[in-house]
């Protein structure tokens, strides 16, 4: 009898054990989705504020509410720029979309010819090189043998 009594005693409170675990996760669960949909929303924002995409020639600029949007987004892209109120996140943003501009490719500086006298067993590639420095800004020099004369030559930008 001891027995029976003890026997139902243990499968009670293993009941109640279950029922306790169903109830904290009950619990927990909704708080642990709730925090995941707001880190994915904030870094969402964070992300949608700060990034420029560049695909196909067409940039995306996220600048904020949704307040004034188009002027906003025509006075920093120009004419042919289009905004959108992007409410897909809950919080409306405005997004900006226009041509992204080709960087322009750096022109490489000019180089000009000239001559800083003869070379000659006193004044070698060293000392033509230096003569070119003090008579041209950025000036190197180097010696050319052109048939029986040695011409010091200076290359520097014009």
């Amino acid at each position: 009898m001891y027995l029976i009594i003890f026997r139902k005693y243990l499968k009670e409170r293993q009941v109640q054990k279950k029922i306790r675990i169903r109830e904290t996760m009950e619990r927990i669960t909704p708080v642990v989705l709730l925090v995941s949909l707001l880190i994915m929303f904030a870094s969402g924002i964070v992300m949608s504020l700060n990034f420029v995409n560049q695909t196909r020639a067409k940039c995306a600029d996220g600048l904020g509410t949704c307040e004034n949007c188009d002027e906003r987004c025509k006075a920093k892209h120009g004419p042919s720029s289009e905004s959108i109120c992007d409410r897909s996140l809950g919080m409306p943003l405005c997004m900006c979309y226009y041509q992204c501009a080709t960087p322009p490719t750096p022109t490489p500086p000019k180089i000009c010819n000239g001559g800083a006298g003869l070379c000659s067993a006193r004044c070698l590639g060293s000392c033509c090189d230096t003569n070119c420095a003090q008579k041209f800004n950025g000036g190197h020099g180097f010696c050319s043998t052109l048939g029986t004369f040695s011409l010091c030559q200076c290359q520097y930008p014009c």
